[in-house]
């Protein structure tokens, strides 16, 4: 029997071997192929799923699939697909192949030319698909079904504008409004914007009339009755169509003067379900202040009881002196050392401030106009969906100027508008934070960031309260290490009625009473003892703002929370009673990373993801048990072709004496006994994701971990801990240690060892340069070298300055250059280059606006200076990382060959050799190796 078992375990690791051998490394091209789930929708039934598979390079492939995994159809080209309410159909884009469009562009076709999207109606019952040529948009109802909207190119002459015709920045395509059920279509021939109701069977639509069947003007048709009224009938500039959620009110703009004026000067129509809509509103309202109007730019929204009809207004814009040539008028940006918003920072909002308006509101019961916001104001929200007679405002203004080198959270006053009279009252002064509001309207909260408590306030009674304190619940980051007040773990919600908050702390789910009468209570009990850190579920996506608008959490439904174990990294599926006094009960757990299930709609049928270094997420259908899993997606069959690497926790000491954590990423067949060659690459803190997948793809700016393990590298992703003032030093006392303790396992080979970072992690690295010689090779990416000249730089992308970086936030300086100008010559690594011996590979764009590019000149120039091995890659017009599938592969072709001549001993490629001459650019790769 010993010998029977014996051969039984020499076959089974000689098969082992055999199938690992015939395993081969990931190529560039490989990764390229790899497809990533996106667009994921589950049908209102739970029985039909649809996700799109789509591939690093190359046509992506929208799949139907029923939720026992029964494929309905595979649709190369497919996107942005929507199953109708009804479960019924899937209405999708079907997007011409790239290679057609690519050999096409080659012929120098003209973009008119080309082939254009088209519309797939696919009816999940038959599977039957319907075809519609040339789409323009389309249009679902969210909550409603059989019908459907979209448009079409119409022939070139139709598309023309008659004379003088103005129809808005909307484009005008020929209407087409489908019954799905009987395939009954109403052909509309010109019409610029539409719109269905939310709840009921009504649409609505602008027409520009281009035949004697339609009049121009704003029509409505309800569905289900087959019958169409023209609610406005007259030539013009239309605005802001909307329809509220039943149908029977419609608002919009509209400029009906003669075109010789060409005013641009918008009255508001409403109509209110029957007769002609009319003007409730125009320039001459009282409500408008001098030198204001009603803005084309506001949105217009109905209040949730229909009683109120909001707008927005803006100050009339100023017009060019016409009187003058253009090349007579200076071309200069004057920028004041005291004026709120800095002058970068107003170029970069240009466009949004130009077009910005100020929220307004019509009484619809008296067609009173009140003006809400004003200039003094920095935002404003809206309180139970429109219908509360006061609204929250909040301004910065005060403190603007501060806010450049402060950053977040920034200051505000906080306000109550009175929507019957548009009067302010402020009800709290400079507090360091931006009011939210309760489900039911009854509150405003913040997370107070100085104090660290959670702070509520009564609209009615004016009372506000301190409801959670750092004795009574810890909310704010417990990890907190940058020089800047800590943030908070958020909030899971408010409960129905506004009875209570569910707040986060690091670990646990905390009910607090929003007016103190009872104490805190935690209610998921165990999270800290156990390391677990909750969460709760929400099926459904919904954003900060949605989440204020909705009823609250019904403490009588089950919760579901997802739990975080941070010593394993694993994560489970909770079932949760939040009236019992019971813990959480796991009902699904493993050696995984889960993400957030979505639900469907009317059943239990769930959709949710499970990976870790080794198990792609596809997509897996089950019920709220979690017991019976059912694999729906394939995304990545692939993968058992090629050797695949494993990923594990390591831990060492830092030179300070703190116990450190990271990730160490094996080849596949790994063997102890052999010396690897180790890539280090880290950011700040990433052992949590220790049970990541790490999708293989052409990254924008760090390296791929499934190549590198499959062609035999190590990977190390140590976590770092900053202490304030020193980030540098930081970085060298978490990282080098694990290094060692690395080398220390016997099988890396320490004089083949490189390093990799982008934008922090590419300071860090280059940081690390200048105080050790241990690495043969390092890859740095858009970096800071200079934290000197870096301080009073712009970030481009948003206009902001650099100083609020180093002073508060993830530089961690904790002071500006003039309370500490030797912090800020110790960080920098530009000062101690003579002290590089490392061969160096630089990224930076010169876009780049987060990272001002002269950092990567004055990095690379340094080197030059000082005849150190160095090469600077500079994509053009490329932003913080290369955004452009063809530069993304580019830069990791050049940093694979860069690492595996220093780690490897590959030979050096032309590129690194002698360099690409200008006069050769976009020519000559030299991507081959010389003799």
């Amino acid at each position: 029997m010993k010998k029977l078992l014996s051969l039984l375990i020499f076959l089974y690791t000689v098969i082992t071997i055999s199938a690992q051998t015939a395993k081969r490394s990931l190529t560039i091209d490989d990764i390229q192929k790899w497809n990533r789930i996106t667009e994921t929708q589950i049908s209102n039934n739970g029985e039909f799923i649809v996700y799109k598979l789509q591939p690093g390079k190359g046509n992506a492939v929208l799949k139907i699939t029923t939720s026992n995994a029964d494929e309905n159809a595979s649709v190369t080209g497919g996107t942005n697909a929507k199953i109708t309410a009804n479960s019924k159909f899937v209405v999708f884009t079907l997007k011409p192949p790239a290679d057609t469009i690519r050999t096409l562009k080659l012929k120098k076709t003209k973009k008119e030319d080309l082939p254009q999207d088209k519309l797939i109606i696919y009816n999940l019952e038959s599977n039957k698909t319907d075809t519609i040529e040339k789409l323009k948009s389309v249009k679902i109802p969210a909550k409603w079904a059989d019908w459907i909207a979209y448009q079409t190119e119409a022939p070139k002459d139709t598309t023309k504008k008659e004379k003088g015709k103005k129809d808005g920045d909307d484009k005008v395509y020929p209407l087409f409004i489908k019954n799905l059920s009987n395939e009954k279509i109403i052909e509309i021939p010109a019409v610029s914007s539409y719109f269905f109701s939310e709840r009921n069977k009504v649409i609505t639509y602008i027409s520009v009339g281009k035949d004697s069947t339609f009049n121009p003007g704003v029509y409505v048709y309800d569905l289900e009755k087959d019958n169409t009224s023209q609610i406005l009938s007259a030539k013009g500039n239309f605005k802001k169509l909307t329809i509220n959620k039943t149908g029977d009110k419609i608002a919009f703009l509209a400029d009906t003067t003669s075109v010789k004026e060409k005013t641009n000067k918008y009255s508001l129509y409403l109509w209110n379900g029957k007769d002609s809509a009319v003007i409730i509103a125009d320039n001459q309202n009282q409500a408008l202040t001098d030198n204001w109007e009603i803005s084309e730019n506001g949105s217009l929204t109905f209040s949730e009881n229909n009683n109120r009809l909001f707008l927005g207004t803006a100050p009339i814009k100023a017009e060019k002196d016409t009187t003058k040539l253009e090349e007579e008028i200076p071309n200069v940006d004057v920028w004041t050392w005291n004026e709120e918003t800095l002058h970068t920072v107003q170029i970069n909002h240009l466009k949004n401030d130009l077009k910005k308006s100020y929220l307004a509101v019509v009484h619809l019961d008296n067609n009173k106009m009140v003006q809400l916001e004003t200039k003094q104001f920095t935002g404003i929200r809206k309180i139970k969906k429109g219908d509360s007679d006061r609204f929250v405002a909040w301004s910065n203004r005060p403190y603007a100027v501060q806010s450049m080198w402060e950053g977040s959270p920034r200051h505000n006053d906080f306000y109550l508008i009175d929507i019957n009279t548009g009067e302010p009252e402020m009800i709290k002064k400079d507090c360091r934070a931006t009011p939210g509001v309760s489900a039911n309207g009854k509150y405003l909260y913040w997370y107070n960031a100085i104090d660290t408590t959670l702070n509520t306030y009564n609209i009615e009674t004016g009372t506000e309260y301190k409801i959670t304190t750092p004795k009574t619940v810890q909310i704010a980051n417990e990890l907190n290490d940058i020089p800047n007040p800590p943030g908070s773990y958020g909030l899971a919600g408010w409960l129905q009625n506004d009875a209570a908050l569910l707040i986060y702390d690091r670990f646990d789910i905390w009910r607090i009473d929003p007016e103190n009468r009872t104490e805190p209570v935690n209610i998921t009990q165990n999270g800290r003892q156990q390391n677990i850190v909750y969460r709760l579920i929400k099926f459904s996506k919904t954003s900060k703002q949605e989440l204020e608008n909705v009823e609250g959490i019904n403490t009588l439904e089950t919760a579901y929370l997802k739990g975080h174990n941070e010593i394993t990294r694993a994560d489970s599926y909770y079932r949760f009673d939040i009236e019992s006094k019971n813990t959480p009960t796991e009902i699904f757990s493993g050696n995984f990373k889960l993400n957030t299930p979505r639900k469907a709609k009317d059943t239990e049928v769930v959709l949710f993801t499970k990976e870790n270094f080794e198990t792609y997420p596809n997509l897996l259908a089950t019920d709220l048990s979690f017991k019976n899993q059912q694999q729906i997606s394939d995304a990545a069959p692939q993968q058992n072709e090629f050797l695949w690497g494993t990923a594990e926790l390591v831990s060492w000491t830092s030179l300070d004496g703190q116990k450190l954590e990271g990730t160490l990423h094996k080849p596949a067949n790994f063997d102890p006994n052999k010396k690897y060659p180790m890539i280090v690459n880290f950011y700040e803190k990433s052992s949590q994701g220790l049970l990541s997948y790490h999708l293989p793809q052409i990254g924008r700016s760090t390296i791929d971990y499934h190549y590198y393990t499959s062609r035999g590298y190590i990977i190390f992703n140590p976590d770092v801990y900053y202490k304030e003032g020193y980030p540098g030093e930081s970085a060298f006392n978490c990282v080098m240690p694990g290094v060692t303790a690395m080398i220390a396992k016997g099988f890396i080979d320490e004089k083949h060892i490189g390093a990799q970072g982008h934008s922090w992690g590419g300071y860090q690295v280059a940081y690390l340069a200048t105080r050790t010689n241990m690495f043969a090779a390092i890859e740095s990416g858009a970096p800071v070298v200079n934290m000197f000249s870096a301080y009073g730089g712009i970030r481009w992308g948003s206009g902001m300055n650099r100083s609020f970086q180093y002073e508060h936030t993830q530089s961690r300086i904790g002071k500006s250059i003039w309370e500490s100008p030797l912090r800020y010559l110790e960080n920098s690594p530009l000062f101690t280059l003579d002290k590089i011996n490392t061969p160096i590979l630089i990224m930076h764009n010169d876009d780049d606006g987060a990272v001002p590019w002269y950092q990567g000149i004055e990095f690379f120039i340094g080197l030059r200076r000082l005849q150190k091995p160095a090469w600077l890659l500079n994509y053009n017009e490329a932003d913080h990382w290369p955004t452009k599938f063809r530069d993304k592969k580019d830069f990791q072709i050049r940093m694979a060959q860069f690492f595996d001549h220093y780690l490897k001993d590959e030979p050096m490629p032309k590129w690194m050799k002698s360099g690409i001459p200008a006069v050769k650019k976009g020519i000559e790769m030299g991507y081959e190796f010389e003799e």
